[in-house]
Formats: structure tokens, C-alpha cells, sequence
């Protein structure tokens, strides 16, 4: 089938689905599945099996000599075309962790000294922040948590509390409970830059599905992401941009922070430019290898983050009139308004757990955080699939 988008290019979908076949295809002797988790676990392409082989082979052909040969420019290349995706210059600093929390607590301890440390942040955070700013709470720092509710007063909340003494910022691009794009991000940004704090801008539901322009927060914001979600990256590849004028000194910090120290003689810690001041240690290089296969395979087909924004607005608005065309648009807690939308749609359910584990019974794959179950489509699926599977899922509704 030929799938037209209605923002203007043209896009294969069979072959785009071809690229999927050891995701997409059934298992032997069972039915075939409905991935609506693709602001979740994304399908990987088949090109991240190879990725898989490719690692293996350099490592057996360049053994210690695999980091200089084909780790690091690798690292280099991906980190640009990264860049690039999240609305940044291709040559800004950027640094790669396993995941993101291990990024944001080593910029956490890269903080000035104040007393007592002052963090902003939302009620509406991803857990691993959550529970770790939850936990410096209880040593004493200063934790602001400002209401996501109502939303549509959350930019001035967050500036009203931006207050001079404010130590960082760390708030999320888009919510990951209802898929609410955060409003005046860069005014936001900016505020906390001119009093001071450091902005860290959580962007991991932004990636390759919601464009973000940065305006003013660009010189000064650093921002997370990762490529488990929907650049279809899989684990263990996340990274923080890192602003050009940084000379923050991380207390968390590993050897490939300094690796040409090795060679030295020791003495003071030292920092490498740009964004290996905020690297870790040795690393396993896999993910870096899928990662690059995935960014390559997004090229292929032409597909930059507008257009994969394009697919994934048609798509959530599909999801949006089947349920309310079944009654259940009450529930649905996701803006209606395209450019507030994230990548998936969100509804309001008391028993969300319940409802994913018979949906998963019935091979529809779909997620749910504490009562908000989540339905999230991703460009390889077509209508017919996302019909078939929101059938179901009203169907789970209603019992």
C-alpha cells in the first residue's frame, strides 16, 4: 500500500514495513501483534541486528584497538546526526550514558555550591528523577515541586518559582503521564538561566517525534534523551546536550572524562573539553552501533523529525475521534490541540494495569502509568492495525 500523508510528502509504507520484519512478523503458531507502545518500546529495524553483528566482528578484528578505529568516530557521527534531531548545532557538545539518570545526577553533582541546594521541578517528572530528587529531598535539598495541573497556568508556575537562589531547573519537554507539550519552554529556560540555575530540559518524549524549537533556552539548556522510545534505538544509548560556554566540574565522574590522562602523570582532576567532562567510563559500544544503524535507517526513507511529526499527529488524531466516536472522550486527559500533543494519546482509567494485561491476552500492546493508559502509535502501523487495536482496547473499557 501506498501511504500519503497529509502534510505533503509521499511515504512507502510496505516498504517501510519490510524494514520491520523480525518485529512485525508473527511468531510461529500465533497472531499477529499490535504495537501500540511505540512512545514506549519503538520496533527496532532489522538494521539493528546487523548493528548487533557488526560490533561483534570489529571487536574479533580490532580488539583494543576497536575504540580509536571505529568506537569513537562512530561516537562523533552519531552524536551529530543526535544533535541535529533535537534542534541543536550538529557541532554542540554532547555526552552518552547508559541512561539518563546516570547524566542528570552526574550534572546534579556538578551544581555550584549553595546552601542550602534549591532544585524546581514538576510534579508531573518521570520516576527516576522523581525518586531521585525525592531521596536529596531527605538530605536536606531544597525541592520545589510544582502542580502540571492546571496545565494551562504551568509556564507561569514554573517562572514564579524560578526565584533567585534557585540552583537548577529540571523539568520535562512533554509529560509523560498525558503527552502535554510543556508551553514557553524557552522563556522558562531562559528565565532560570538569567537567575542563575541551570536549566536541564528532560526531552526524551520530544525525540524524533515532537520538534522543539529552543529559541533563547538554546546557549544555556542542557537536555536529555535517549533512543529506547521513538528513535527505535533500544537500551543503553541516552545522552545529555551540553552547553558550548559549560565548565561545570561533575563530582559523579568516570576516566573518559580525562582519557588523556591515562597517559599523565596525575595530579588534580582534569576535564576534557566540551562534552566529555560529563562522560562516564567504559562503556558497552552495542548500543552505539544499533543507534547508528537506526539513524541511517531514518534517512533512508527520508523521514526527519517534522515529518515523523506529521505521521504521529495523524495518527494520535485518529486514536482521538475512535474513542471519541465510542464515547469514551471524557477520559482522554492528552491535549486535543495538535501542537500540545505529544506522541500518544492518554485516557483516564481506574483499573489502566488491569486493562493492558487483557489487551496483552488479546496481542495488543499497550502501557499504562499509575491510571493513565497510554495508546501509542508508531510510523510502521497501519490504519487498520490501529483501528483493529483501539477496538479492542474500548472494548476493555467498557467491561
Amino acid at each position: 500500500m501506498q501511504g500519503d500523508v497529509d502534510q505533503g510528502f509521499s511515504f512507502d509504507l510496505d516498504a517501510f514495513r519490510a524494514a520491520y520484519s523480525r518485529f512485525l512478523a508473527p511468531a510461529a503458531g500465533a497472531a499477529p501483534r499490535i504495537l501500540l507502545t511505540g512512545h514506549s518500546h519503538q520496533a527496532w529495524p532489522d538494521v539493528a541486528r546487523d548493528a548487533l553483528a557488526a560490533c561483534f566482528d570489529d571487536a574479533a578484528r580490532l580488539a583494543d584497538d576497536k575504540w580509536d578505529a571505529a568506537v569513537f568516530p562512530k561516537l562523533a557521527a552519531v552524536g551529530a546526526a543526535i544533535l541535529e534531531r533535537m534542534g541543536f548545532d550538529r557541532g554542540d557538545a554532547i555526552a552518552f550514558g547508559q541512561n539518563t539518570h546516570e547524566l542528570v545526577y552526574r550534572l546534579i553533582t556538578a551544581l555550584p555550591r549553595r546552601e542550602p541546594l534549591r532544585i524546581v521541578t514538576t510534579q508531573g517528572e518521570f520516576h527516576s528523577l522523581r525518586r531521585q530528587l525525592a531521596r536529596l529531598a531527605e538530605e536536606g535539598v531544597d525541592v520545589e515541586w510544582v502542580s502540571v495541573e492546571p496545565r494551562a497556568a504551568l509556564a507561569d508556575r514554573l517562572l514564579a518559582a524560578l526565584r533567585p537562589g534557585t540552583s537548577m531547573l529540571a523539568i520535562s519537554a512533554v509529560l509523560f503521564e498525558s503527552a502535554t507539550v510543556v508551553p514557553r519552554l524557552d522563556e522558562i529556560v531562559a528565565r532560570a538561566a538569567e537567575i542563575g540555575a541551570v536549566p536541564l530540559v528532560d526531552a526524551y518524549h520530544a525525540f524524533n517525534v515532537v520538534p522543539i524549537a529552543w529559541g533563547r533556552a538554546a546557549p544555556h539548556v542542557f537536555a536529555v534523551a535517549g533512543g529506547y522510545k521513538y528513535a527505535a534505538m533500544g537500551e543503553g544509548i541516552c545522552w545529555m546536550r551540553v552547553p558550548r560556554a559549560s565548565a561545570l566540574r561533575p563530582v559523579f565522574t568516570g576516566w573518559f572524562a580525562d582519557f588523556d590522562a591515562l597517559a599523565g602523570s596525575g595530579g588534580d582532576v582534569a576535564y576534557a573539553p566540551g562534552g566529555a567532562r560529563f562522560a562516564g567510563s567504559t562503556f558497552d559500544p552495542s548500543a552505539l552501533y544499533r543507534a547508528a544503524a537506526a539513524l541511517e535507517h531514518w534517512d533512508r526513507f527520508g523521514l526527519t523529525v517534522p515529518r515523523l511529526r506529521a505521521i504521529s499527529l495523524r495518527q494520535t488524531g485518529r486514536i482521538l475521534g475512535l474513542l471519541d466516536a465510542a464515547g469514551h472522550g471524557g477520559d482522554v486527559i492528552s491535549p486535543r490541540e495538535p501542537e500540545r500533543r505529544g506522541g500518544f494519546v492518554a485516557v483516564r482509567c481506574g483499573q489502566a494495569c488491569d486493562v493492558v494485561d487483557r489487551l496483552r491476552a488479546r496481542r495488543v500492546l499497550v502501557d499504562a502509568r499509575r491510571d493513565a493508559l497510554r495508546i501509542g502509535p508508531a510510523p510502521y502501523l497501519t490504519d487498520a492495525e490501529i483501528d483493529e487495536g483501539v477496538a479492542a482496547l474500548i472494548e476493555e473499557l467498557g467491561r
